[in-house]
């Protein structure tokens, strides 16, 4: 009786899922901004003038802030008070948005970028500490992160459409402006509906671990980055070492302090670890996505907006399925429940792997579908043990730690997989170009698919023809291998995750030992 009369004071009222719903749609901006330059950036570079260097910085500067940002704002925000530094930030990023959309000049709109990713990392981390807060039943917090990781998902696959349409109607600028209102109705209903909380004992801030966390995150993503775009160069390797480097001072400072940036004792704990790691793994394989788009594109021959719709119910399905995962894990294991969607993540994989150059888009579309929904519940439901592990006072370096080890995860993914299937075309490719091209026509061919495609049209047929034939056999290999890969690092998480986390019961239920 006294359980039942403690959980129902804990859980959440009507004032609560509207302050999700608020906490929700800045997520979703967040992540549409990630992507939706994706379609802008042609018609920006035409406008202000901007070279294939200043195009790049654009495009990459906005990723780079946000993952250099999220730990000191996770910790920042658990210090200073979660409400109050994500009111910040959307003010911040609000102001960001207005500047980016009326930008006259490259170097303008890239400072109106790095400032947009510097307030963008306010939210992640602040949003899930205070739905930590404000969802203390279990049932109801799993319910709410699945909601909010459902925008946070969905906005990286919506921006491309999003931004489609918006292009189709205005000016690039109008792309950025959708943060206004957003963010303009955060700020007047937050302080209304969102609680304050704040680490009551949370010690100084160490600016040394700030710079030190900085200068981990900044020149490791660039290099991964850089990597994954020309293969293995001189820069991009210096700047992967120098962010080991860091790491490594930045860890043993850590582990010295009394209030340390990043609390790593919540490594200790086995669920949080298991968690963090498996997470770690399943975003690696993000890089197939983009193989898929680019197959959908150069391939198939789509439009990049009719290739973003035909990875739509892929998308839908993952966002169901991150809505739907802690309902069913009411009655199932989580670890049940995950392993069985990694299988069905694996059968997409081989679904994939029978895609050829010319079969038509109906296996790939389906194989893309369960891919993406297999992924859903543990995507879902480990960032609510990622979340529910750490102590409240910590909820915002855990949730900050979620986010960054996703950006360092996503990069080293294209890093790593994109070079195998692009070691794959290159292998492939020299057996279909043919010899009576330039050596400036057999390079750009070698070099990747869309440099293939572009060769292809400036030459006679059937030597156009072929040579297109060819790259779109040789490139179509390279995707086989990264979903083989993908696969094969889907069914092993699935064991891992299944034994790590068999003691954790169905959502609400108590262990033995709690009862």
């Amino acid at each position: 009786m006294i359980d039942a009369v403690f959980e129902s004071s804990n859980r959440a009222g009507l004032n609560e899922w509207i302050g999700l719903a608020v906490l929700s749609l800045p997520a979703l901006l967040v992540s549409i901004d990630l992507s939706v330059m994706i379609l802008a950036l042609p018609h920006i570079s035409v406008s202000i003038g901007a070279d294939s260097t200043e195009q790049l910085w654009i495009m990459d500067i906005y990723g780079f802030m946000l993952s250099g940002f999220l730990i000191t704002m996770g910790s920042l925000g658990d210090r200073l008070g979660r409400r109050k530094l994500l009111m910040f930030g959307a003010a911040a990023f609000g102001s960001a948005s207005v500047l980016a959309a009326y930008s006259t000049t490259s170097g303008m709109l890239i400072t109106a970028r790095a400032l947009l990713g510097i307030a963008g990392a306010t939210v992640s981390p602040s949003s899930l500490a205070l739905i930590s807060n404000m969802f203390r039943d279990h049932k109801q917090r799993s319910l709410a992160i699945g909601i909010w990781f459902m925008c946070s998902m969905g906005g990286m696959a919506l921006g491309p459409v999003v931004g489609g349409m918006m292009l189709e109607h205005f000016s690039w600028g109008s792309i950025f402006l959708l943060g206004v209102p957003v963010m303009a109705l955060l700020l007047l209903t937050a302080p209304h509906l969102l609680p304050e909380y704040r680490d009551p004992a949370p010690g100084h801030l160490d600016i040394t671990s700030v710079m030190l966390s900085m200068c981990t995150i900044l020149p490791a993503i660039y290099g991964l980055k850089e990597t994954a775009k020309q293969g293995l160069q001189i820069l991009p390797l210096i700047a992967i070492v120098a962010g080991v480097v860091f790491g490594t001072l930045f860890v043993r400072r850590q582990q010295r302090l009394d209030s340390p940036l990043l609390d790593l004792r919540l490594f200790a704990n086995p669920a949080f670890s298991t968690a963090l790691g498996g997470l770690f793994g399943i975003t690696l394989t993000g890089a197939s996505m983009l193989f898929i788009a680019q197959h959908l594109q150069f391939v198939e021959g789509l439009s990049p907006l009719a290739a973003a719709m035909c990875m739509l119910p892929g998308v839908v399905a993952s966002m169901a399925g991150m809505l739907l995962s802690p309902i069913i894990a009411r009655w199932v294991r989580p670890s049940l429940l995950i392993g069985a969607g990694l299988v069905v993540s694996a059968t997409g994989c081989i679904l994939l792997s029978q895609v050829e150059a010319g079969s038509g888009l109906s296996t790939l579309i389906v194989g893309y579908l369960f891919f993406n929904v297999g992924a859903a519940p543990f995507a879902s439901l480990s960032s609510d043990i990622i979340i529910g592990s750490a102590p409240p006072a910590k909820a915002g370096s855990a949730a900050s730690l979620l986010q960054t080890s996703g950006e360092f995860a996503f990069a080293l993914g294209i890093a790593v997989l994109g070079s195998i299937g692009t070691y794959v075309y290159r292998m492939q490719i020299a057996g279909f170009i043919p010899r009576d091209v330039t050596p400036l026509t057999a390079g750009a061919s070698r070099e990747s698919l869309a440099g293939a495609v572009t060769a292809a049209k400036a030459l006679p047929e059937p030597i156009g023809s072929t040579l297109l034939h060819g790259a779109q056999i040789a490139f179509t290999d390279g995707m086989h291998a990264v979903v083989a890969i993908s696969g094969g690092l889907m069914i092993a998480i699935a064991i891992l995750t299944v034994i790590k986390l068999r003691h954790i019961p169905p959502i609400g239920q108590k262990t033995p030992g709690e009862m």
